[in-house]
């Protein structure tokens, strides 16, 4: 089977102005490569400035990489002509954090199900309600009847992330690129939005980039999961290996912290990574993770930074423990 969407060496920097007349590059994305197969949901997992959300307006299209190629379908997207785009964007849907923000607030439920299909000029007039009654359903907004008249300040933090999905999902795409889709609703409605993503993907066949830094949620979720540090993926791999036998110090860090169900250690310290992320401006030499790393080794890490390298079968890190 082919992947759907193929990140070959991918590259995304910045000019951050310095001084009034100097300027420096910030490399949020280097040198990423992934891949995406029909029907697979794939976690981008970080930290806060570790790149995924750069990955993810890459994928979608909204940039242009400094350096290698996205492929969808094989077809390098930014080789695209206007017509060869707009099929792409059709295909590849993107759904935002802030529901609120992603949606219109001076249109109501129906006229923001119908934007998508007056653009893409997808069905007349009865055909275009019957689709947004079967999204609006699809997403459990139901009856559709009830919502169509209100708008996005009248629903609540997960009524409007489902009128962004279904926004999404009535183009029929092939690719869902969800960046943090859960981390602005409350806990009660995490678990529902999740499981119709789940939903979503067993019935319509959707491939889906779930972007979080909840690395418990992508253990759930997720099929694979690539663990992102300083714009590198530094751990990739199934994602019930990766949580429960993690490979990298960064990786097994970020498991350490997911806090326990057992009310018996409610009391009990979690271990943290020390120190801060390095500045995207200033990154350390070697291995990224060097200076916070508990397995430091001098004269080594922090010399050349480490290659992926398969420790198990489909399951890589860029660690010289290995």
């Amino acid at each position: 089977m082919k992947p759907i969407l193929t990140a070959e060496n991918v590259t995304m920097e910045f000019e951050v102005r310095k001084k009034l007349f100097s300027s420096q590059p910030l490399r949020a994305v280097d040198d990423v490569s992934l891949e995406l197969m029909p029907r697979e949901i794939v976690g981008i997992v970080g930290e806060s400035g570790s790149g995924k959300t750069t990955l993810g307006r890459l994928v979608l299209h909204l940039l242009k990489p400094t350096a290698g190629r996205i492929l969808y379908k094989g077809e390098d997207i930014s080789q695209a002509g206007d017509g060869g785009l707009k099929v792409f964007r059709r295909r590849v849907q993107g759904i935002f954090q802030d529901p609120a923000a992603s949606v219109d607030p001076f249109m109501n439920v129906y006229q923001i199900m119908e934007e998508p299909l007056i653009i893409h000029k997808l069905g007349n007039g009865e055909e275009k309600k019957h689709m947004v009654g079967q999204a609006l359903k699809d997403v459990k907004l139901a009856p559709p009847e009830e919502f169509l008249p209100k708008y996005s300040h009248t629903l609540s933090g997960g009524q409007r992330q489902r009128l962004a999905i279904g926004r999404a999902l009535i183009l029929k795409p092939d690719i869902l690129v969800a960046d943090e889709p859960v981390s602005m609703i409350d806990a009660s409605s995490r678990a529902e939005i999740l499981f119709l993503f789940k939903e979503l993907r067993d019935k319509h066949g959707i491939s889906i980039l779930y972007i979080t830094h909840d690395i418990a949620t992508a253990g759930y979720f997720c099929q694979r999961i690539a663990v992102m540090y300083l714009g590198k993926i530094v751990e990739l791999g199934p994602a019930k290996e990766v949580v429960r036998q993690p490979l990298h110090p960064y990786t097994k860090a970020l498991v350490a912290a997911v806090p326990s169900p057992d009310p018996a250690n409610r009391f009990a310290e979690r271990p943290v990574i020390p120190g801060e992320p390095p500045s995207p401006l200033n990154v350390p030499s070697g291995c990224p993770f060097h200076p916070r790393c508990p397995s430091f080794m001098p004269g080594t890490c922090e010399v050349e930074p480490p290659r992926m390298k398969d420790v198990t079968p489909g399951h890589s890190t860029a660690c010289y423990l290995y």
